[in-house]
């Protein structure tokens, strides 16, 4: 793997554009970042600052870009990743276009619309900070470069939640995953179990009932996800489901060996002897960056209104990270470009009052 010195991303180095300058070979992402290289290497006036900085890789946030892209604005996108918590999805069922998509499959479309079809200027990296300053904001980066803009797009989703109960940390990686597909391998044959009652929960059993001997599916309430999961996941002749049931704590030696649960209202607690178990319980907003500038709910979701902006003038926001209805990969693509299109209208508001 190499890495794009403009953009920081890794490329693979038989898929890269490369270069030649001053006899040493670079690896870029696309023609865009080799152009923006060889352009400040040939001491070219830099490129004006951005009108629009888009936070965060998911969905919504490269569905933005490449609207803004389309839409001619001067946008930057900065992100720590590309496909966020998408790039986990194993089945995405019935998004436009397809019956049936991975995760992996449809960000690798979205990162070619971005870097060759819709190209717009990006960096591969946390930002750290947001500040209010004069005209715009000002967002800093774990690298510690600053970057201004007149508006922003935050669509930095969400992260999963934890079961916070003892062993939980001790067991990471050790018996105790997060619902990556490519994790699957370490339960082929053994007695696992997944906590949690929505989408992810049963499609992780989906995918589970031909690896693992047999599965407890544990939820602390009744089951939320679709019927037609639901209906799908009842068949598998080696599923128990525990509706109702609270984890208690993991045990093991050097790995995951037990987990114990107990009813709700209840005293009595269950050994359960597995060696995997797959925790799928739901998501927090990653709304800190802006939590002393915007409104947020109950639930740290950023609100919004109908067209995507927040309770602050130049801050709009999109995707799971928002009070949005419906946490699905589609509605948070739409709302990307429906955030676009609204900064968009916000900054030729912007231009025309000016002084």
């Amino acid at each position: 793997m190499k890495k794009d010195p403009v953009c920081k991303m890794e490329v693979e180095e038989t898929d890269a554009v490369t270069t030649e300058y001053d006899g040493e070979t670079y690896y870029f992402c696309s023609t865009g970042c080799r152009d923006l290289f060889l352009d400040d290497k040939g001491s070219n006036p830099p490129d004006e600052p951005p009108d629009l900085i888009i936070i965060g890789g998911g969905p919504a946030g490269l569905t933005a870009a490449v609207y803004a892209s389309t839409l001619k604005m001067n946008a930057f996108l900065i992100t720590a990743d590309l496909g966020g918590q998408a790039i986990d999805s194993t089945k995405i069922r019935n998004y436009m276009g397809y019956d049936f998509v991975t995760g992996p499959e449809l960000i690798d479309k979205f990162k070619y619309q971005l870097i060759h079809s819709h190209y717009i200027k990006h960096l591969m990296c946390e930002v750290e900070t947001i500040e209010a300053v004069d005209g715009g904001y000002r967002v800093t980066t774990a690298d510690f470069k600053r970057y201004s803009a007149r508006a922003l797009i935050v669509a930095t989703g969400m992260t999963r939640r934890r079961l916070n109960v003892p062993g939980e940390d001790e067991f990471q990686r050790k018996g105790l995953f997060y619902g990556n597909i490519q994790d699957f391998a370490f339960v082929h044959g053994k007695e696992v179990a997944v906590v949690g009652g929505g989408n992810s929960a049963l499609q992780m059993v989906e995918n589970l009932h031909g690896v693992a001997s047999s599965i407890h599916l544990i939820c602390d309430s009744r089951l939320t996800a679709d019927p037609a999961i639901i209906e799908n996941t009842s068949r598998f002749g080696n599923v128990r489901t525990h509706e109702g049931y609270k984890v208690v704590d993991f045990s093991g030696e050097a790995s995951l060996s037990a987990i114990r649960i107990r009813k709700k209202g209840g005293e009595d607690i269950e050994r359960l002897p597995v060696e995997g178990v797959f925790v799928a319980i739901g998501f927090r907003a990653n709304s800190s960056l802006v939590s002393s500038f915007v409104k947020l709910n109950k639930r740290g979701e950023i609100m919004i209104n109908h067209d995507c902006s927040s309770s602050r003038p130049g801050i709009f926001a999109a995707g799971d990270v928002t009070d949005a209805f419906g946490k699905r990969i589609i509605i948070a693509s739409g709302e990307g470009a429906k955030a676009a299109m609204a900064a968009r209208q916000y900054l030729s508001n912007m231009k025309r009052t000016a002084p």
